[in-house]
């Protein structure tokens, strides 16, 4: 299992946890495959604030990586958001630079998170 796997499970997308999607009419049998499998949105925002308001750190997920993984309870090492940066295939000009790179895992994150079930708001994923 990925390390971006780990978030999305901490965030009940895509796992047994999750809730399931809600029941649709049957699909005709010319649907396309993607068309018949519907993805549950899960509401990040309301689990995210809910996290931080019971946290006695001050962490803002909506602009800090480290903050998002600490409020999931997920390393946040600079080791270990250099494996998930890896992961998720984050150019090799910003490895070099913990800033840069942080910068393009938060977004990158966020942008997978809502590509699979997660209702992030628009305003984080520019």
């Amino acid at each position: 299992m990925g390390f971006f796997s780990t978030i999305l499970e901490k965030l009940g997308i895509g796992n047994a946890n999750a809730a399931p999607a809600p029941s649709a009419t049957a699909p005709a049998p010319s649907a396309s495959p993607a068309a018949a499998t519907a993805i549950p949105v899960v509401d990040v925002v309301a689990q995210l604030e809910q996290k931080a308001a019971a946290n006695a750190q001050k962490l803002n997920w909506r602009t800090s990586i480290v903050d998002l993984l600490k409020l999931l309870d997920i390393d946040s090492s600079l080791t270990a958001r250099k494996e998930l940066a890896t992961e998720l295939g984050c150019p090799a000009d910003k490895m070099g630079d913990s800033a840069q790179m942080n910068i393009w895992l938060h977004k990158a994150v966020l942008a997978r998170i809502a590509a699979n079930g997660g209702n992030v708001p628009a305003d984080l994923l520019d």
